[in-house]
């Protein structure tokens, strides 16, 4: 009995110690808990990125607008071209009128020259195509994108099938028009602030190749020539009177630079009559800053001047409406536009078009 309890105070005491040690380990274990908080509390205070999606316009950029005279928030204007691999963004100045601002390389697009005809044929789209704020993607899996709305109203009136046709990043395409993620970012950007800025919808016109009588003469054989041509109405409106032309659709064709009736169009019926723009010769205005000289060009109106729409308002008959620009209005002419009819209804929205978003 007496060895038994001459070996408990040896226990007690080693029994003492573990315990003793036990508390430096939790010490040690609360110490490393309140390292990481600490470090982790420090971090909270770095700044957060945005989302790619509202990173603002580079510096460059912001620089590029205001030598040409622009602002971030004026409405856009964008023209694809297939063949050359380009996209132009246009943006609209004092005048009404749009400008180049940039042009951009297209990483890739698939399938050849000719618009798209079906799901999963993998073809790009070509015609005029319309993009609200709705159809921006700021989580695309393919980095930025908006959705150019096909299929239109004319697409469909053709029976043309597919859906998610896009503009977006990755360098990567399967019927759409892709884009490096850099340049995507400046795109979406200036999409993005556009819209924000009061555009309800801007023009996007997807052309096989620049529809000059060269180009034209070189695909003649090529089985889509007929639709490249009412395609050519379109080019030619912009080219001559720098403002994106309103385009309807009825008798299942486009028509180009009409005013659209405050109703929706049905895409196989008949065109009714429609009001047609004449707009003043297009006078490019000088970049600020610029040294310019004295042209004998007549000036534009005061009201055009003064309200950036320089235009006024035809009656014209369906088979009127068809005919290009050119044949009313040439390039650099100097002549007042003739005498014109006040406009009997207001401009429809851009979607009584009935083409756009899906």
């Amino acid at each position: 009995m007496k060895r038994v309890m001459s070996r408990l105070p040896w226990r007690t005491t080693g029994s003492s110690q573990r315990l003793a040690r036990k508390p430096s380990a939790f010490a040690w274990r609360a110490g490393l808990v309140a390292t990481i908080a600490a470090v982790l509390t420090g971090c909270s205070s770095a700044p957060v990125l945005p989302p790619a999606s509202e990173l603002p316009l580079s510096k460059e950029a912001q620089l590029l607008l205001g030598k040409k005279g622009m602002t971030a928030e004026a409405p856009i204007f964008v023209r694809i071209f297939k063949e050359e691999s380009e996209l132009e963004v246009w943006k609209q100045r004092a005048d009404g009128r749009f400008y180049l601002f940039k042009t951009y390389p297209i990483c890739n697009w698939s399938g050849e020259l000719g618009p798209k005809l079906k799901q999963g044929d993998k073809q790009a789209p070509e015609g005029f195509y319309t993009v609200a704020s709705t159809q921006l993607n700021p989580n695309s899996s393919f980095y930025l994108a908006y959705n150019l709305g096909f299929p239109n109203a004319y697409d469909r009136s053709h029976d043309r099938s597919g859906d998610f046709l896009m503009v977006h990043g990755k360098c990567k395409s399967a019927g759409c028009y892709a884009m490096t993620d850099a340049l995507m970012e400046e795109i979406y950007a200036l999409s993005r602030d556009a819209l924000r800025g009061g555009q309800k919808a801007f023009h996007v016109h997807a052309f096989p190749f620049r529809l000059t009588d060269l180009n034209l003469a070189r695909h003649s054989k090529n089985k889509w020539m007929p639709f490249w041509k009412s395609l050519k109405d379109g080019y030619d409106a912009f080219e001559v009177n720098r403002i994106p032309p309103e385009i309807a659709v009825c008798e299942r064709k486009y028509v180009v630079n009409v005013v659209p009736p405050p109703y929706r169009l049905a895409p196989e019926g008949a065109c009714p009559r429609f009001d047609r723009p004449i707009y003043e010769a297009f006078v490019a205005l000088p970049e600020p800053g610029a040294v310019t000289q004295a042209v004998a060009t007549a000036a534009p109106p005061a009201s055009a001047a003064s309200t950036g729409n320089p235009l006024s308002i035809s009656r014209a008959t369906p088979a009127d409406s068809a005919l290009p620009p050119p044949a009313q209005m040439q390039l650099g002419q100097s002549e007042k536009p003739r005498a014109t009819r006040p406009r009997s209804t207001p401009d429809a929205p851009m979607n009584a078009l009935g083409f756009g978003a899906n």
